[in-house]
């Protein structure tokens, strides 16, 4: 029988499902039994994100690194730019289009592990135009992503394992995967001295409403609890 599929962000799972929503767990998302589907009407969900996102490279970033978004950048990823809605049809494409296994090691969600499937924005820097562009959303596990956001995995303790999974994952010795930490650190240096303009066109060219984020000069205080 057919379905009527909803859009529930996390954030409000609680509520749909307490409103007669319910979880097919094959297809990993939420539909309204045709008891609830008026109960459910807010959660409707909208036509399907496109595999190929305009203009997006899924060549690019191929591989396991560490890949520092600038602090001049913080606040300018996908999630904090666009619905909590809109994000949940990202993240459902992008799992779904990688049949749900990272597309760097290939692990499925892990429970137990706590290893789950998460989106990664990868970027492009033009450094003339002083211009950071979306190209790729990349779907990565749990341990692949802290892996890529190596300095927010040292702030919360976990830099060790997160060294252990690159090595392992990509083959380097302790010393070329130290140098390869140092070489991403140091490009991460240098792109924080500069503000950078954001582009999202490969979203607002799939119809994603996508709100700007807050002003270069703001980031790295609200992300440090200033104001």
């Amino acid at each position: 029988m057919d379905l009527t599929w909803l859009d529930v962000p996390f954030s409000e799972k609680d509520a749909a499902k307490a409103a007669g929503a319910r979880w097919d767990a094959a297809a990993k998302r939420w539909y309204a039994p045709q008891a609830s589907v008026e109960a459910l009407g807010r959660w409707t969900a909208a036509a399907p994100v496109p595999d190929l996102l305009p203009g997006e490279d899924r060549s690019l970033g191929t591989g396991l690194f560490v890949d520092l978004v600038p602090s001049s950048c913080w606040f300018t990823n996908v999630r904090s730019c666009v619905s909590q809605r809109d994000w949940e049809r990202l993240r459902r494409m992008v799992t779904g289009r990688a049949a749900h296994r990272c597309e760097i090691c290939g692990a499925g969600e892990d429970r137990d592990r706590h290893r789950w499937l998460e989106a990664h924005e990868r970027w492009t820097y033009d450094e003339a135009a002083a211009r950071q562009t979306l190209r790729r959303i990349i779907c990565l596990c749990t341990d692949c992503h802290t892996v890529t956001h190596f300095g927010l995995a040292t702030l919360r303790g976990d830099d060790a394992a997160a060294f252990a999974h690159l090595m392992s994952v990509t083959g380097m010795s302790p010393a070329q995967a130290q140098t390869h930490v140092r070489e991403a650190f140091r490009t991460w240096q240098a792109r924080s001295a500069r503000t950078w303009e954001l582009d999202l066109t490969m979203l607002t060219g799939a119809g994603i409403a996508v709100r700007p984020p807050p002003d270069a000069d703001r980031r790295a205080g609200l992300a440090s609890g200033g104001g």
